[in-house]
This record gives structure tokens, C-alpha cells and sequence, in this order.
């Protein structure tokens, strides 16, 4: 009796093991999913591609990926990834967090790899970092003091800077932690906070013009799905009410805004890949541990700083991983 319980326990092991392996003898099918439109993550999924490579993976040969985008209408998501798990990928790499909470509620079988999550325990996408559990693992974008060091870039960017604007979406999973570390940043280099809470398109512009009337000397905008997708909107804003801005990606410098410092998404984007790999092996991701941030950026945009009457100091500058002219 003994003997057959053993049998039966590592034939369930060797089932369960096969949930997240490819079939022998065809290329391993990836679903790559962002709620974006393409040109704005084109870069995140050159660095993905590139970590392929790396690995030695060739698409279309040894590897094939299907590259979905939702052009930013994330009430699409549902159905695009019940497509995909009708279609039996054999991972999914999720590009943001908006991604991964459709994609959980749509398979428990299929992995997801989190290319990148703002707090993926407190989103609940998994139990803990050192043990994801169920089906899913990746990225955190999470970094230790973070929001210090954005918060120190501010005083060093905003002469007499005593009051600082947090724009935060508070309807964002995960994003709580974010902002109890921004605002204690705050508290403990003598600064007082504004908090503005912008959890629509339609909440950006009184944002800006309530941060403008309690007189606000600066903004530290943390991550959220709206600030990506209204980038221009955000930017065009802050320059309007000359109003320096801290944002957490670079997308957004690119788009006008001032300056970022924090992680560098493009990172996190070329490890994801690692996760794929390890999986298509044979790895179970529940017990592959998050990985949070390694690399980090700053980068300044001097056109910016020009429009709203701000004096670059030269030290951020010399630091700088890139300057925008």
C-alpha cells in the first residue's frame, strides 16, 4: 500500500510538472500582452526580443511569440486573453499590471510572467516574492527607497522647495505601499505633501489646476496605468502650470515631462525573458521567486526645464543617464 501511494504521488508530481511544459517537437508558443498601443511599448518589447536572444532563442524557429496590444482600452483585455488561453499558449508575459490581473482571473494553468508589477503582493498577483504560488511570477518594480531618492532629485532640481503635489491612482492595486513610501520620503526631509488622487482621464486636469491653487512647488507622480496612457496630457500640464515634475518613466520624459528617476522598465523587460526560459525547462512558476529591480535610470529633459524657467543644477546633469536637448 505504502509502495503504490509513492506511485501515485509522482505520477500527480509528473502531471502537475506537465501543466507548464511545452509539447515535445514544436516551438514553444508565448503570448506577449500590453494594454498599450505598440509604438509605446516598442522598446520594452525590443528589450524583451533581445533577451531572447540572448538566451538563444530564434522567433519563429525555435520560439513563437504573439505580440497582442489593447491599444490602451483595457476593457479589451478580457477577451483578447480568454483568446489566448483558448489558443493554449504555453506562457503568458504580461506588460504591466492592468495585464496581469485579467490574465490570473482567465487561467490558474497557464504561467505568467510578470514583466513588471508596481506591488505584486499587494495586488495580490502573488503570495510572496521568495514563493509566488499558482501560476504566476516575474518582475516587481518595487526598489528600496525609492521614492527617497525621486523626492531628494526634487530638492535638488527645485530651489526653496517646501511643498511637493503627490498625483497618485489610488484605484491602482499595490499602489498604497507607493505612496506611504513617497509621503514618508516627504515627511522625513521636512516637506509637506498635497495628495491628488487621478483615477480617470477626466481627473487629470483638476489635478493640476487644485495642485496649482494650494500652491505646490513641485509634483512627484507615481506609476499607474493613466500616466502612461495620458502622458502627453500629464506633461503639457505640468509645463502649463510650470510646475516641476518627478515621473516614474521614461516614456514620460520623452513626452516633455521634466525629469525620472527610478527603474529602468527596458531591464525588467529583458529579464522576463529569463522567466520564459526557465519555465519552457521544466520550472514551476510558483516556486520561482520574484526579482525585483537592479538597474536604474535618471533621465532629464533640459527642453523642459527651459519651458517652465528652471535651471538645470550642473551635478544632476553630469549624472544623468541621458539629457534630452
Amino acid at each position: 500500500m505504502r509502495s503504490l501511494r509513492r506511485l501515485v504521488t509522482c505520477v500527480l508530481a509528473v502531471a502537475c510538472a506537465g501543466v507548464f511544459a511545452q509539447a515535445p517537437g514544436t516551438p514553444p508558443r508565448i503570448a506577449f500582452v500590453a494594454a498599450a498601443h505598440e509604438p509605446a511599448v516598442a522598446e520594452r518589447v525590443k528589450a524583451f526580443r533581445n533577451g531572447l536572444r540572448q538566451l538563444g532563442y530564434v522567433e519563429g524557429r525555435t520560439i513563437v511569440v504573439d505580440y497582442r496590444y489593447a491599444d490602451e482600452r483595457v476593457d479589451r483585455l478580457p477577451a483578447m486573453l480568454a483568446e489566448i488561453v483558448r489558443s493554449r499558449a504555453d506562457v503568458i508575459v504580461s506588460a504591466g499590471p492592468a495585464v496581469t490581473r485579467v490574465a490570473r482571473q482567465a487561467t490558474k494553468t497557464i504561467p505568467i510572467v510578470m514583466a513588471f508589477d508596481t506591488d505584486p503582493v499587494g495586488s495580490g498577483a502573488v503570495a510572496s516574492l521568495a514563493r509566488p504560488g499558482a501560476n504566476v511570477t516575474g518582475l516587481s518594480l518595487q526598489a528600496t527607497d525609492l521614492a527617497g531618492k525621486q523626492v531628494e532629485l526634487l530638492k535638488e532640481l527645485v530651489p526653496g522647495l517646501a511643498r511637493v503635489g503627490v498625483i497618485v491612482n489610488s484605484h491602482e492595486p499595490g499602489n498604497a505601499a507607493s505612496t506611504q513610501a513617497a509621503l514618508a520620503a516627504l515627511s522625513r526631509l521636512g516637506l509637506q505633501a498635497e495628495t491628488f488622487d487621478v483615477t480617470a482621464p477626466e481627473a487629470i486636469e483638476p489635478a493640476f489646476a487644485q495642485a496649482t491653487r494650494r500652491k505646490v512647488d513641485a509634483l512627484l507622480v507615481l506609476s499607474s496605468p493613466q500616466v502612461v496612457f495620458h502622458r502627453v496630457r500629464f506633461t503639457d500640464l505640468a509645463a502649463k502650470h510650470r510646475l516641476p515634475a518627478i515621473y516614474p518613466y521614461t516614456d514620460l520624459v520623452e513626452a516633455g515631462g521634466l525629469a525620472m528617476y527610478g527603474v529602468s522598465i527596458d531591464d525588467l523587460f529583458r529579464r522576463s525573458a529569463t522567466f520564459v526560459d526557465r519555465i519552457l525547462k521544466g520550472a514551476r512558476p510558483g516556486d520561482l521567486p520574484v526579482e525585483q529591480p537592479t538597474t536604474f535610470e535618471l533621465v532629464v529633459n533640459a527642453g523642459a526645464a527651459r519651458r517652465i524657467g528652471l535651471a538645470i543644477p550642473p551635478a544632476v546633469l553630469a549624472r544623468a543617464d541621458r539629457v534630452i536637448p
